[in-house]
């Protein structure tokens, strides 16, 4: 039943395919690589599955298939998620949304978009610079049992490939593009961190009726309202009033208050905060500052462009910007999303140290290969995504179905909170026979999977079933 109910939530993605033999090579693929315990590219489907190695081609094949309509699949991808998921997180009615950018390291000198990046995270697991592709993503926030789980929506390469001179989208603009893709027209809080506090984010949330809410810069300024005193005169009235520096306002302890903290997964930890409406120049409008001081964490400003939303739901809500991070590395580790390894033949092989690769002087021909290898690594990347929102889906859900068909030992199983991506593909891993050899499943999948599995191997297969 389990793969039943897999089978039933990823069918829904069958209109973003124009064919339906394509769209079972993309469900192979998704369950190829729910079900693999190792991230050795499109090879290790084969093996997860027990596919004839001729199918090899095939997977390729359905990866670089003009039948998938890749737009139209994150849409409708974002749709299901909407319909399938109980306890998506709302706050005064509206969805929240994260956002990020992650890099993903890659060596190969003929694989479009590689260039060399600058990691700025604090780890010391990561190298400073890196020569591989960056992406940026975008998640939805959903409560699952006691813990809140960022359910992945979409992910681009969003760097290395400039196909105009007349294209300056920066990255900013590209993430709003992103979101414009899931075609979410529910209202909804994006949350992201600092790099992402600029007016063009605002302008393009705004223009939907979606509010930002992020960390400020250390440096940040804002304006008071100003004041006009006594009667006006012609000309357009003054709008900024006096010039005010954030981090000083910190030195105002007495429009601090106190509070317990609303950070996720924080108990009997006390806060300090303060709120200030103020004019930010970059927008031209009102935001909400929120200073808050924190016995161990340090102090940070936060800004929202929802000036209706309380100060300790701004901090609540952007506590929950790190469950993106923690998708990722479930991404990596679990579900292996970026482990692709297609590369492009007929490429000119890049540098060490390459930067942007720029195509305006490159034949249409060169070009539109390219965007389709690059298409081909999004496809790739969406099927982790779906395969990951389908644990999500099922660990949720059908909890009760996972924990019985788990089959494994854990040192600790904490109750109250939901199964893992980890458990969840243990369990899908572990019915994954019954599901194939049941006579009585009338499901076109499992018989277009059997049909194509090496005899020799199934054999063993059936006998260890």
């Amino acid at each position: 039943m389990l793969w039943i109910y897999w089978w039933d939530a990823i069918v829904l993605l069958r209109p973003a395919c124009s064919r339906i033999r394509t769209f079972m090579w993309f469900a192979l693929c998704v369950a190829g690589l729910t079900v693999r315990t190792e991230h050795m590219g499109v090879t290790s489907i084969i093996r997860a599955l027990g596919l004839r190695g001729r199918f090899y081609d095939n997977l390729l094949d359905a990866f670089h298939s003009r039948a998938i309509k890749l737009d139209k699949m994150t849409a409708l991808w974002s749709q299901i998620v909407l319909q399938l998921l109980p306890g998506l997180v709302r706050v005064n009615g509206r969805l929240v949304l994260v956002g990020d950018g992650i890099k993903v390291a890659k060596q190969g000198r003929k694989m479009p978009g590689v260039k060399l990046l600058h990691q700025q995270s604090e780890s010391n697991t990561k190298a400073e610079y890196i020569m591989g592709h960056s992406f940026q993503a975008v998640s939805i926030l959903s409560q699952v049992a006691k813990s809140v789980v960022a359910v992945p929506l979409a992910a681009r390469i969003h760097e290395g490939i400039v196909l105009s001179n007349r294209d300056k989208r920066t990255l900013l603009d590209k993430m709003i593009s992103l979101l414009a893709i899931t075609c979410i027209e529910q209202p909804y809080y994006f949350v992201a961190d600092a790099y992402y506090a600029s007016q063009k984010v605002v302008n393009g949330l705004l223009g939907k009726g979606n509010h930002l809410i992020t960390r400020a810069k250390s440096n940040a300024v804002a304006y008071r309202v100003y004041q006009h005193p006594g009667s006006r005169r012609r000309g357009r009235p003054r709008k900024y009033g006096s010039k005010v520096k954030l981090s000083s306002l910190f030195g105002c302890k007495d429009a601090m208050q106190e509070a317990p903290s609303p950070v996720y997964g924080e108990k009997d930890v006390t806060i300090r905060y303060a709120v200030h409406d103020l004019l930010w120049r970059p927008t031209g409008g009102m935001v909400r500052f929120v200073l808050v001081v924190h016995p161990t964490r340090g102090r940070c400003i936060l800004m929202a462009t929802d000036t209706e939303l309380s100060a300790l739901d701004i901090i609540y809500l952007y506590g929950l910007r790190f469950k993106i991070e923690h998708t990722f590395k479930q991404a990596v580790h679990v579900i292996g999303s970026f482990s692709y390894h297609f590369w492009m033949a007929s490429m000119k092989p890049l540098k060490r140290r390459n930067g942007n690769q720029h195509l305006h002087r490159e034949s249409a021909q060169y070009r539109e290969s390219i965007q389709r290898k690059l298409k081909a690594y999004h496809v790739f990347v969406h099927a982790g995504i779906v395969a990951q929102g389908l644990l999500h889906y099922l660990a949720s859900v059908h909890t009760k179905l996972v924990w019985h068909c788990f089959g494994s030992w854990l040192r600790t199983i904490r109750p109250g909170l939901a199964p893992s991506e980890l458990v969840v593909a243990t369990a899908l891993r572990r019915s994954l026979p019954d599901f194939l050899l049941d006579d009585g499943n009338n499901t076109n999948f499992a018989k277009f999977i059997a049909q194509r599995q090496d005899l020799d191997r199934m054999t063993l297969f059936r006998l260890a079933s």
